[in-house]
């Protein structure tokens, strides 16, 4: 393993990166149109990752420079409303995130509005929870954002009673063009890999989303709920009227 190092792995999480910018950029704007339209309906943008994926929805809310219309909807709200125990969420026998027909439960938790639309993320796209809150976002008409990792879930089956794989259901799929199982580097000891990449594909992909949006909403004339940060005069008042329009939404 004396060739694996922090430089090393440098190297390669930026090539992964430019893979991202030089293959996706296009599939980034077509989904950050469909989200301008949406936050200029009032909309929000319903982000919902199980697992590790939880971390995009975090990179994209909350926090000085972020589009506030951005809501992260986890898993745990089902503890969180009392509707399961903590004991039945971390069960390892029949784990929560690949159990299908509860997104439909999940999605009522929530205010959502018919002019809301969604990204969902996987990096295997192929457990129950994330595919069936697509379906169920489908079906009721709101737009989905897929962001999968397609090496990966065209190498696994379906876990889902559809077979269906969530990139399928689709208006637009982002690849994170990470590696089948997320860990990039073989160490040369063995079979096992180290470093996984989702995670930092997905930082590059979330801000990326964020400036175009705010980009194509200032073509649009119409002012992105950005919230500042608190060295911008006025940030207090200005924050507080961004909450205060999409209380109970996010």
């Amino acid at each position: 393993m004396t060739h694996i190092n922090m430089d090393y792995f440098y190297d390669h999480a930026m090539a992964l990166i430019d893979k991202v910018r030089d293959t996706q950029s296009e599939n980034i704007r077509k989904a950050s149109e469909i989200f301008a339209n949406s936050i200029a309906q009032d909309g929000v943008v319903q982000i919902f990752g199980s697992g590790h994926s939880v971390g995009f929805a975090a990179e994209c809310t909350g926090r000085a420079g972020s589009l506030l219309p951005f809501h992260m909807i986890e898993s745990s709200d089902f503890v969180v409303k009392g509707m399961t125990t903590l004991a039945d969420f971390k069960d390892q026998t029949n784990i929560f995130e690949r159990r299908p027909g509860i997104a439909d439960k999940l999605y009522d938790l929530h205010d959502i509005k018919p002019q809301d639309a969604f990204i969902v993320i996987s990096n295997s796209g192929i457990n129950g929870l994330v595919i069936d809150l697509a379906l169920t976002a489908k079906a009721k008409g709101h737009k989905v954002i897929v962001i999968t990792s397609m090496e990966h879930t065209l190498a696994e089956p379906s876990r889902h009673p559809s077979g269906k794989k969530l990139y399928e259901l689709a208006d637009v799929v982002i690849d994170n063009c990470g590696p089948r199982g997320d860990a990039l580097l073989e160490t040369g000891d063995g079979p096992e890999k180290i470093c996984s990449l989702s995670s930092i594909t997905g930082i590059y992909i979330a801000q990326s989303l964020t400036i175009e949006i705010t980009r194509i909403l200032d073509e649009k004339g119409v002012e992105a709920p950005l919230l500042y940060s608190s060295e911008v005069k006025g940030y207090q008042e200005h924050n507080q009227a961004l909450y205060k329009k999409y209380k109970g939404r996010i």
